[in-house]
């Protein structure tokens, strides 16, 4: 457990036009906002809602909102509008291949986007990816090129493909030198945070005392710092989760630096990551109020028990409502405190292995 006392009295700047820009594309809608009253009980607060991100734009995950908004930012740019999200349908001119490396959801939007654009995609994983997860990849019709490497590498290969003439990375990851479409990729998780405002003052929910996120690179946990430090926002804490297996993030909020660890297998793929992106470091050194980490089997419990109330959950996005479950003593909430755990994926994305 890390807890970082004075987070909150950190700020930044607030993200703007990115929810009207996901609003313009085809098939746009909100996730769905879950009460789980049940949790709010075993828990002793009051109230935990869950942030379904099972089916967006039709793709089991959350990570199509940074995609889409990224790959429109960086075309745009290409074309000589540097200031704009154009629409899709004019970015087919752009001519270039779409690169990314993945651990399964982030390739599968760029993929996606791709498609809908027009345009070739190369998406390289590491051969420990799921079997499903592949699948979709290929599903969008890009090429995948499987390697025998563990994550970081992959990026590394990835990174070298994104070199060449033509090609374009578009990483979610940060690196010195390569920060811009990784913070578009952010900037695009904000529609995410946006809805669940919404939401919950539309349910008559007071704003949340806490909010629990996934940490892969730490892409979603920068864009859920930057959407409630910014003045004037309610100001919850918010907890990062890793897997006990791959905890970059909590490693190097310890030592005080960005630091990269070696990773082991674990269902919670999506965030087996050895090395914290570059760009999302500092806003969490500042900014990330609390991080923990979960085994496999506390993250597999709690698919099964989102599940029971109703909740399409992979075990990257259950891993929220196991963190919250570990850090709670920690925490020292109100009886009274609102709890949102994002849940980030379907089960479907990253299915759970049959032992457990």
């Amino acid at each position: 457990m890390y807890v970082n006392p004075v987070a909150r009295t950190w700020t930044t700047t607030p993200v703007t036009g990115v929810t009207e820009f996901h609003e313009s594309l085809p098939g746009y809608a909100p996730t769905r906002l879950v009460d789980v009253p049940a949790l709010a009980d075993e828990l002793g607060v009051g109230s935990v809602f869950v942030k379904e991100e099972s089916s967006r734009f039709g793709l089991p995950a959350f990570k199509v909102l940074g995609a889409s908004y990224a790959v429109s930012r960086a075309l745009s740019a290409l074309l000589g509008d540097g200031d704009h999200a154009l629409p899709l349908r004019m970015l087919a001119d752009s001519n270039v291949t779409l690169i990314a490396a993945t651990d399964g959801n982030h390739g599968r939007a760029v993929a996606h986007l791709a498609r809908l654009i027009g345009l070739p995609a190369r998406i390289f994983v590491p051969d420990s990816l799921t079997a499903a997860a592949k699948a979709g990849i290929a599903s969008e019709g890009a090429q995948i090129v499987e390697l025998p490497l563990e994550y970081d590498d992959v990026v590394a290969a990835a990174r070298e493909a994104g070199s060449a003439p033509g090609a374009l990375p578009i990483q979610d990851t940060a690196w010195p030198g390569y920060t811009q479409i990784p913070q578009w990729i952010v900037d695009g998780y904000s529609t995410l945070f946006t809805e669940a405002d919404t939401q919950l003052a539309a349910a008559g929910a007071p704003a949340p005392d806490v909010v629990v996120v996934p940490i892969g690179v730490g892409s979603l946990a920068q864009a859920a710092v930057r959407h409630h430090r910014v003045h004037g926002r309610s100001q919850p804490v918010v907890l990062g989760v890793e897997p006990e297996h791959a905890p970059s993030v909590i490693t190097s909020l310890q030592a005080g630096r960005l630091t990269s660890v070696p990773t082991h297998p674990t269902i919670m793929a999506g965030l087996n990551c050895g090395t914290p992106s570059h760009g999302a470091w500092p806003d969490l050194q500042f900014g990330l109020d609390a991080a923990t980490t979960v085994t496999d089997q506390q993250a597999a419990t709690a698919v099964h028990d989102l599940e029971s109330a109703g909740i399409d959950a992979g075990p990257c996005g259950a891993a929220t409502l196991a963190a919250i479950r570990t850090a709670l003593p920690e925490l020292h909430l109100p009886s009274t405190a609102t709890v949102l755990l994002l849940s980030t994926e379907a089960r479907a994305a990253n299915p759970l292995p049959d032992h457990l």
